[in-house]
């Protein structure tokens, strides 16, 4: 769960087989403008994951390319990396055994990366997996690339002192959130963890307790990259990992700036969706948000070569919209970050009153208050559109400012009274008041309770906290409905704290359906989590959709290839190049 974008936290995301409708994204690799259905599949055929990766036009090799950004990356250990930064990041210096081809449009295909396909689920039940491993894959020594150093980066994320990384390879292998208690890495570390086997050096085998269709999507995840457990320095990784890209890591002095330069040994023939453009990939940290952009709007000497990674702040949208030069070096998009406000329906038991919360939303109104349409763009639904078979719809229907009559109708008579939860920051206030004086209209009276910004996640999370309304977020690991709508909404996985679900939720019919959508081939299911994400906001509104937020860049002159990632939702760095 990927949380809100300004934060660039770190949590689980979501799968792929049709993805959303109506995708715009203005990048410097095209695509500019125009809104497209976005479609996406898993490959069959072995020729889709071969190298190498379509020209872009106009790409020129050579230069320097640069990112701005206020603070350094969390982590450049793979096996750790899960922010936004480092998951755009870690694909120049590592390889994984999947990974998406994307061009922005939000047409995207899953595809082998190490391996030669995107698995083989072996006795078709999802539960026995097998990868072939391709031939030519070298580490930055030019020593070979086999499964048994890919299981090694497996093996090695259970280690507990290894922290901030994915967790869904460990817990499916040991059945188990508490995996590090089920293997002990440290102790075993010329084995692997119970159910992942390395036959021989091409192929890697997984074999869990119960179905997991999904593990071609998962495995695309920084921690299947490979490492030799003689390169294995623990914590310290983390400042100096071993390529499997096409870039390695040549200087990192920590929180000023990180230096990579072309990997030698890396071979187009055998990837799919990368290109080795530039001779350097730098990253400079220090200027906030907006000296960032300013430096990148100014156009001077290196700042030529370089994107403003924190994008561009509210104050400055007005200048940029109104300069065509500027957009013309403007990178937009849809991400999958999705925002909604929470409904806790352990309190809040009247769906009636679910049902006119709905209705008298004014998401427009909202959207002002959280920045205007460069940031936000509305949704009715509980998947974002950069899902995989995404289907719009909008089971509540009152147009852009909310129908307040409407909900007054159905609260026949009654005037709930609704406590807000928000964070104790000036973005928390300035959208609670909105929310506020929006639900007057229809009658719902809400009284607003701050609650410490470093600490709403673990609040909210908590079974009995004491609010009934509350603004999430969430993004998925990769687009797929398995990744949202079990997650938020499957009453079986409420705890007492540190809860997804935090609409607490709890429907016996539906949480049989998600189980029923898990079990088939992936490639199945979209259709099906279209029809739940229906379903459960028309039988039970636990939520309203707010809007999913939208990433604003701004990068220089001399910067091509440029898109805003269809999985992730941030610039992708695999096609750039610098104008020469």
């Amino acid at each position: 769960m990927r949380l809100n974008r300004a934060a660039v936290a770190s949590g689980a995301l979501v799968l792929l087989a049709t993805m959303g409708a109506c995708t715009e994204n203005k990048g410097t690799g095209g695509n500019n403008g125009e809104q497209r259905v976005s479609t996406g599949s898993i490959a069959t055929e072995g020729k889709d994951s071969l190298g190498p990766a379509p020209e872009v036009p106009g790409a020129t090799k050579g230069g320097t390319f640069r990112v701005i950004r206020e603070t350094k990356i969390s982590h450049l250990d793979p096996q750790r990396v899960y922010s936004f930064a480092g998951l755009m990041n870690a694909p120049l210096y590592s390889r994984y055994l999947t990974t998406f081809k994307d061009d922005g449009s939000g047409k995207v295909l899953l595809v082998g990366d190490l391996a030669e396909t995107p698995g083989t689920d072996v006795d078709k039940n999802c539960k026995v997996w097998e990868f072939k491993i391709k031939d030519g894959v070298k580490f930055e020594d030019g020593s070979p690339i086999t499964s048994k150093e890919i299981a090694y980066g497996i093996a090695r994320s259970f280690d507990p002192d290894l922290t901030g990384g994915p967790t869904y390879i460990q817990e499916w292998l040991a059945d188990s959130p508490q995996y590090d208690t089920k293997w002990d890495f440290k102790a075993n570390k010329s084995s692997l963890p119970p159910g992942l086997t390395a036959p021989d050096a091409k192929t890697l085998r997984f074999e869990f307790a119960k179905p997991h269709c999904d593990l071609p999507f998962a495995v695309s995840l920084p921690y299947t990259a490979p490492l030799k457990p003689e390169k294995d320095t623990g914590v310290n990784l983390d400042n100096q990992p071993f390529s499997s890209g096409p870039y390695k890591i040549t200087k990192n002095t920590a929180g000023v700036e990180l230096v990579m330069e072309r990997n030698q040994y890396w071979d187009p023939a055998t990837d799919p969706v990368r290109h080795q453009y530039p001779d350097k990939i730098v990253w400079n940290y220090g200027p906030d948000a907006e000296a960032g952009a300013n430096r990148v709007i100014a156009d001077n000497g290196d700042d030529q070569t370089a994107l403003a990674w924190n994008g561009v702040p509210s104050s400055l949208i007005p200048r940029v919209a109104g300069d065509p030069a500027l957009q013309a070096r403007g990178v937009q998009g849809q991400t999958p970050s999705l925002w909604r406000l929470d409904i806790n329906t352990q309190r809040v038991t009247d769906l009636s009153v679910r049902q006119a919360l709905n209705y008298a939303i004014d998401r427009d109104g909202f959207v002002k208050a959280y920045g205007g349409e460069a940031s936000a763009t509305p949704v009715t639904t509980l998947m974002p559109p950069s899902t995989i078979g995404f289907q719009q719809y909008d089971a509540y229907p009152a147009g852009k400012t909310g129908n307040a009559e409407k909900a007054k109708e159905l609260l026949a008579g009654k005037t709930p009274e609704l406590v807000l939860g928000v964070s104790d920051d000036s973005e928390g206030t300035r959208l609670a008041t909105q929310l506020q004086a929006n639900y007057q209209r229809a009658g719902i009276k809400i009284t607003i309770k701050t609650i410490p910004a470093d600490a709403k996640l673990d609040e909210v999370g908590k079974k009995n906290n004491p609010w009934d309304l509350y603004i999430s977020q969430w993004a998925a690991d990769w687009p797929s409905g398995a990744a949202i709508l079990p997650v938020l909404f499957d009453g079986r996985s409420i705890k007492a704290e540190s809860n997804s679900n935090t609409s607490y939720v709890n429907n016996d019919a539906i949480n049989t359906e998600f189980d029923r959508v898990l079990a088939m081939p992936a490639n199945e299911q979209a259709p099906e989590w279209a029809k739940l994400d229906q379903r459960i906001m028309k039988e039970l509104a636990p939520v309203v959709p707010l809007f999913v937020e939208r990433g604003n860049y701004l990068h220089g002159s001399k910067v091509g290839g440029i898109f805003i990632s269809s999985i992730v939702g941030y610039p992708s760095f695999v096609n750039v190049y610098v104008k020469q």
